[in-house]
């Protein structure tokens, strides 16, 4: 899987359908300044999640659009918005 680097994260790159339905899943855990970028994605859930994540969702010129933090496994449905079109996942930096 390509890697990237994207608002100071080192990320993989998800770019084929199933690496974007993987996703983190599976993921045991993310050390700080690593993360999953998915692209052509504008929402996100977090069935079979080991840890909280934070999402950075993106635009096609990589601004930010909408960030959602300690987003807590097992949540069904996270979206970025219209205008999203990438979301950054990274741990969670907020403490249980």
């Amino acid at each position: 899987m390509e890697e990237t680097t994207i608002l100071g994260v080192r990320a993989k790159v998800a770019r084929t359908f199933p690496e974007r339905a993987k996703g983190l899943i599976g993921t045991r855990d993310l050390a700080d300044g690593e993360g999953m970028l998915i692209l052509h994605c504008n929402a996100i859930h977090t069935f079979f999640m080991s840890f909280p994540i934070d999402a950075t969702f993106l635009d096609a010129n990589d601004a930010i659009v909408k960030k959602v933090r300690h987003i807590r496994p097992w949540r069904p449905f996270v979206w970025g918005g219209w205008r999203a079109v990438k979301v950054l996942e990274t741990k969670s930096r907020q403490e249980g």
